[in-house]
């Protein structure tokens, strides 16, 4: 039996996110520490707590990762710089022209260790030559709130800038370099994981191009002359021949980790660990498919847990804050109109829903109690009504990043 729904799937989401936690996966996939010059360099709202993670095993190292605001953690040796996210900031362009700075003479006989996670892409910032910081910063919030997928966005920002597209490798090279990371991205391409800075790239500026005209960003002169003068590195380039990419942590793992958990208890469906698209719209297959699960169980039946991940996406057109997974559960629980045996969660497991400092949010039965449901989704404004209505799920940072959770619990009927 399930006597508490809402703290059922909140125990799922923690599992998800518990079994990603770099202070538990990371050591696993670490070599011995290598012999001569090594160093210690990364991004991502999980880079700090990996960097923590590796002098547990190594002991302290020299380096320096970038994280979010609000995600550092204490280390011996390797520096940890906060810069902005998701849209990036100063401190991120200087953390980054230090960490290539870092990277100059290295030689064969050195070890470069690449620590990259999600949200790589905005604090991992380089502007392409020609390009300011706000010209970068534009054409990154004109992306997120465009409802473009996040592999159309990491295309541009990859021609957009002077270390991602694997230029970050090839400023190591003839160093040997070992990049650990972990996926944020549906079917965990490499070269889409804080834009693939240690990965080659078969896009072309061209393509680049297509993405901002199909999503009508608007770009100056600046942007389109820094277009032209990508230094994306193709695969096969000898300056990658060094390098090494591993995903040590990714979103099927977190999904299976809640399913083994809840199957004493569930009949459990795994819809995917890579679903994308428009997250209200989603929310409607999948309320659909809960309710005609509810129709079909009987009164001794299990009841059946929906599970899914992936990375929505929201069209920005109204004034409010909100995120892809609060937005997701206002439309389920709008389309589910209170049904009496249907319970949800969505969060991400980085504990941020958008820019809010929200993980997501919980959806029950008694959701709708709580007027201007419509309104708000019509806004953006997810976040402000879960917060009215006493649903909103808050974490603070959990230190890694494995994308979005999505549990939707169908009980039977009695």
């Amino acid at each position: 039996m399930i006597s508490d729904p809402a703290a059922f799937l909140r125990q799922l989401f923690d599992r998800a996110v518990e079994v990603a936690d770099p202070m538990r996966s990371l050591a696993a996939v670490l070599p011995e520490k290598p012999q001569g010059r090594l160093i210690v360099i990364g991004a991502g709202k999980a880079s700090a707590r990996m960097a923590e993670a590796v002098e547990a095993a190594w002991g302290p190292c020299a380096g320096l990762v970038i994280t979010r605001y609000g995600h550092a953690r204490p280390c011996r040796g390797i520096e940890i710089v906060e810069a902005a996210h998701p849209v990036p900031d100063q401190a991120g362009v200087d953390a980054t022209r230090r960490i290539l700075s870092s990277l100059q003479g290295l030689a064969e006989a050195d070890t470069v260790l690449a620590l990259i996670s999600g949200g790589a892409s905005a604090l991992l910032c380089a502007p392409a030559e020609g390009m300011t910081l706000a010209e970068k910063q534009a054409v990154n919030a004109a992306l997120l709130a465009s409802g473009a997928p996040i592999s159309a966005m990491n295309t541009v920002r990859k021609h957009l800038s002077r270390v991602k597209g694997g230029q970050l490798a090839a400023a190591a090279y003839p160093a040997r370099m070992l990049a650990l990371m972990i996926s944020d991205v549906p079917d965990d391409d490499p070269a889409f994981i804080g834009s693939g800075p240690t990965v080659g790239d078969t896009t072309t500026p061209a393509d680049a191009r297509a993405i901002l005209d199909r999503w009508s960003i608007p770009v100056t002169d600046g942007v389109r002359a820094a277009l032209d003068r990508s230094g994306v590195v193709r695969p096969g380039d000898r300056r990658l021949s060094r390098t090494e990419n591993v995903i040590y942590a990714a979103p099927a793992q977190s999904l299976a980790a809640a399913a083994a958990l809840a199957e004493p208890f569930a009949q459990v469906h795994t819809l995917g660990d890579n679903l994308e698209g428009e997250a209200r719209l989603v929310a409607g297959d999948q309320a659909a498919m809960a309710i005609d699960f509810a129709a079909r169980l009987k009164p001794d039946d299990a009841p059946v847990l929906l599970l899914s991940g992936g990375e929505l996406t929201v069209t920005r057109e109204g004034d409010g804050i909100g995120g892809p997974n609060a937005e997701f559960c206002l439309a389920l629980a709008l389309a589910l109109e209170g049904h009496p045996r249907i319970h949800a969660i969505a969060c991400d497991t980085d504990g941020v829903d958008g820019a809010a400092e929200i993980a997501g949010a919980l959806v029950g039965p008694m959701t709708l109690n709580t007027p201007g449901a419509a309104a708000a989704l019509s806004r953006n404004d997810a976040h402000g009504y879960f917060a009215r209505a006493g649903a909103q799920v808050v974490t603070g940072p959990t230190l890694t990043n494995v994308n979005d959770f999505r549990a939707i619990l169908v009980l039977p009927p009695g």
